[in-house]
């Protein structure tokens, strides 16, 4: 791999320890994955931000990091933490899980990542960190990740934890993968004869074809949307974050809608390979049941995977308006999108229903379980996929209406 002058002097250490450490993960990724060069990046969202999955030796990994001078040299932001960072003890956390949490993000600030102090989302292009088409960027989290290259058109792999942490600090990628014109074709086509309506059905959709697709890019034709319509990047939003839970989908096109599909690739022929596979899909059914554990019993409803934009904050405020709930309703969302849920008196509405918004945390990294949550109910595909399988509890997926039910009756009635 051909490394620029100034490069080789940052692996050599004559810019400090800080940056060495950065350029040899960035440069042994380039070199495990046949980069033939590194690329300039000025955005990078960071992962493995909950104190939950990174524990006391991801902590120390961090604070060592940071006293050697590691400092961001990109526009940088946080993937969600574990906890409200204001309101972690209405959550349920216990003050020893908040300040180590605290110290988590503290030492993040340190490096320099945000402007003045972090935003914990997963969904950093709500919060100014928007790529523009073509960009080169190292974005870590599977839903912005996807959301980045095919809404957006912006060009990323899924960086893993150090290794976004390590563009930041040099300002570099590894050239390889989707930075690469002839990786971005699709060569899944998906025919779509059922028709999503709801986030939800748009979720389940993504759901069953990332389990189908794996590492395949998706090039779906059918889909009744169009750019510019009612809610078209929330749909995409999480369409796109269910197949990269289910499959390891980081790109997907869809037909006359992403920038890609409408704009070719430079040094593509075409935006579907001349060889590809394809399905159809008549039934959206086997999305939903795909993530479906036989329970019927709730114990919190959970909204907000990715995290929510206000016209979805909106949306719950109206399916709870006047209602009572008898179980835990919580909505996660980025600390401006709740403080503008507050002013416009949604949060209000919200809460006079018996529900919650919590900024900054994401529930399926949180310690679900010492929280007193064994059984949750989400219109999220990818919320219920990694409640499954990283906090290891029940979850039944369904849509906003059956969740919002699920609140008021403590259950969520299987039907045959």
């Amino acid at each position: 791999m051909h490394l620029t002058t100034e490069e080789q002097a940052w692996l050599a250490g004559e810019a400090g320890s800080a940056i060495r450490r950065a350029m040899e993960i960035v440069a042994a990724l380039g070199n495990i994955y046949g980069a033939t060069h590194l690329l300039p990046v000025q955005r990078v969202q960071i992962s493995g931000v909950s104190y939950r999955n990174i524990g006391a030796a991801g902590l120390d990994f961090l604070t060592n990091w940071v006293a050697e001078g590691a400092r961001v040299h990109a526009s940088t932001t946080l993937n969600p933490t574990a906890m409200d960072m204001r309101d972690w003890a209405e959550q349920g956390f216990s003050p020893d899980f908040a300040k180590k949490q605290q110290q988590v993000v503290d030492t993040f600030a340190r490096m320099g990542v945000g402007s003045g102090y972090p935003i914990p989302t997963c969904t950093p292009y709500l919060m100014g960190n928007h790529p523009e088409f073509g960009e080169h960027i190292a974005w870590a989290e599977s839903s912005a990740v996807v959301y980045a290259n095919s809404v957006l058109g912006a060009r990323t792999n899924r960086e893993g934890g150090p290794g976004a942490i390590a563009a930041a600090i040099v300002g570099r990628t590894a050239a390889y993968g989707l930075h690469l014109p002839e990786n971005r074709i699709g060569t899944l086509k998906v025919t779509v004869n059922a028709i999503p309506r709801t986030l939800s059905d748009y979720s389940a959709l993504g759901a069953w074809v990332g389990k189908a697709a794996h590492r395949a890019v998706p090039y779906f034709v059918g889909l009744p949307l169009s750019r510019g319509s009612a809610l078209w990047e929330e749909k995409l939003k999480t369409l796109g974050a269910a197949m990269a839970a289910t499959g390891a989908v980081a790109l997907y096109h869809v037909a006359g809608v992403t920038p890609e599909a409408l704009t070719p690739v430079t040094g593509a022929r075409s935006i579907l390979a001349a060889t590809h596979t394809e399905i159809t899909i008549d039934d959206l059914a086997p999305g939903y049941a795909l993530l479906n554990d036989p329970v019927e019993d709730i114990d919190l409803v959970w909204i907000g995977c990715p995290h929510a934009s206000l016209l979805e904050v909106s949306l719950v405020a109206q399916a709870v308006a006047g209602l009572r709930l008898r179980v835990p309703l919580w909505v996660t969302c980025a600390r401006p999108v709740k403080d503008a849920a507050i002013a416009c008196g949604l949060a209000a509405v919200i809460e006079a229903a018996g529900g919650r918004i919590f900024a900054d945390a994401c529930i399926a990294i949180a310690p679900v379980r010492d929280l007193g949550f064994e059984r949750v109910a989400t219109p999220s595909a990818k919320g219920a996929y990694y409640l499954r399988n990283l906090a290891g509890i029940a979850a039944r997926f369904a849509s906003l209406e059956q969740c919002v039910e699920a609140a008021i009756k403590g259950k969520l009635e299987i039907k045959n």
